[in-house]
């Protein structure tokens, strides 16, 4: 199997022969622009085909870090099994390398070239927070902010202020809104993700690199992601 890059959009698959596309989802900016020692694993979308994906991972080496690239049409819905998969396989290998990571392969249309977004550590989730936290011990040691993305149009932000705050934002705007809103609170926080499974993957990748470019010292995202129908 060969992977070449096509215009910095797609990402061509010849396998056995045949030819398959990828639409890779694309960011703004990516931090991450290079990764060395890897092994790829591909996610397909056919249109011809309702609700069909196909996982490719022949080639995927325990100890190497994983570069997963998912079409951006794909809803999270087809994906998420496929991504909780790859996961279980690497952490229950037999030949494990504890600086191996798992990256998203995304187009990074600002520097016309591939960027990367890190999963390693993230765990994904069927249902809401509420239900996973009343379930658990927890005792958070940061200020949580939620963010649950409903739609394009409808991004609710739960708690910038106090807990029962919910500020409405959409696609378009929703970094400038969150930036504005976080500078009113110099607080430790935790954000917390909940997303609609519908949702397509070049969505859940805008929103995770748009969180990502305001996460500092004092802003940092939860591990624990989830998604609800």
């Amino acid at each position: 199997m060969k992977p070449v890059l096509a215009l910095g959009l797609l990402l061509i698959i010849f396998s056995c022969g045949k030819e398959k596309v990828i639409h890779l989802p694309e960011i703004n900016h990516s931090e991450i622009t290079e990764i060395n020692d890897v092994s790829p694993a591909y996610l397909f979308y056919d249109d011809t085909q309702k609700d069909s994906v196909e996982l490719n991972r022949k080639n995927l080496i325990s100890t190497t870090n994983w570069l997963v690239n998912i079409d951006k049409r794909l809803t999270l819905k087809q994906v998420i099994p496929h991504i909780k998969f790859l996961q279980d396989k690497k952490q229950n290998s037999s030949h494990k390398n504890k600086n191996a990571k798992n990256y998203f392969t995304c187009n990074d249309i600002s520097r016309k070239n591939l960027g990367f977004i890190e999963f390693t550590d993230i765990t994904f989730h069927e249902g809401s927070s509420l239900g996973y936290f009343s379930k658990i011990s927890d005792i958070p040691t940061k200020k949580r902010v939620k963010i649950v993305y409903k739609s394009s149009k409808k991004i609710e932000i739960h708690g910038i202020i106090k807990v029962t705050d919910v500020y409405i934002s959409n696609d378009e705007d929703f970094l400038n809104d969150i930036k504005s809103l976080f500078n009113s609170t110099h607080e430790k926080t935790e954000i917390i993700i909940e997303i609609n499974d519908n949702t397509t993957f070049q969505s859940y990748i805008t929103l995770k690199s748009d969180l990502l470019k305001i996460s500092n010292q004092n802003i940092s995202l939860l591990n624990d992601e989830f998604i609800f129908n």
